[in-house]
């Protein structure tokens, strides 16, 4: 049987009741493996973080009224870009940036394609140039993934002292 799986967009401002325990829960189911970890238990700061940031915006799938996964993030500020301490280099001035956030697909749909919709969907109407993500050095086929989705890896970082070291990549929005 095939599921349809419906998307629904949230912006700053505009957040239902029960959203941060949404992502909570969607976050413990997709991480479960990894929730003894210090890092991933801050994940409610995170989310407080990205959502109260100016141009927070969230797309979430759904398989009937079960959350499947999400993805988030906001407009960088400038000079406060991701890639800016990496040696990519905008082509023509193109420097405006959302920072992607979060891409999760809980276990039980993953494979499905669920992460891609979610991610187009996400930046479908930016008006930013480019995109920048951060993802696990760990994690060669999620950054094989992105790779697939036009990201480049641009250098890595390590954003806190307890987190893992992350490529960043980029990815332009605008030819």
């Amino acid at each position: 049987m095939t599921r349809v799986i419906d998307l629904q967009h949230y912006a700053d401002g505009s957040l239902p009741e029960g959203f941060r325990q949404m992502l909570i829960d969607v976050h413990a189911d997709a991480y479960a493996d990894a929730m003894g970890d210090e890092f991933h238990q801050r994940f409610p700061w995170f989310v407080d973080h990205w959502s109260q940031t100016k141009g927070f915006t969230c797309v979430v799938a759904y398989d009937g009224d079960e959350p499947t996964g999400f993805a988030y993030g906001a407009p960088q500020r400038p000079g406060r870009e991701w890639w800016r301490s990496t040696t990519f280099e905008p082509a023509g001035g193109d420097t405006t940036t959302y920072a992607v956030s979060e891409v999760m697909v809980r276990p039980r749909w993953r494979k499905q394609g669920v992460s891609d919709r979610l991610h187009e969907a996400l930046l479908t109407e930016r008006d930013e140039d480019l995109a920048v993500l951060l993802v696990d050095v760990t994690h060669p086929k999620v950054q094989a993934l992105y790779e697939t989705w036009g990201y480049e890896k641009a250098g890595e970082q390590q954003p806190f002292a307890d987190s893992p070291v992350y490529a960043v990549m980029v990815k332009r929005l605008r030819s």
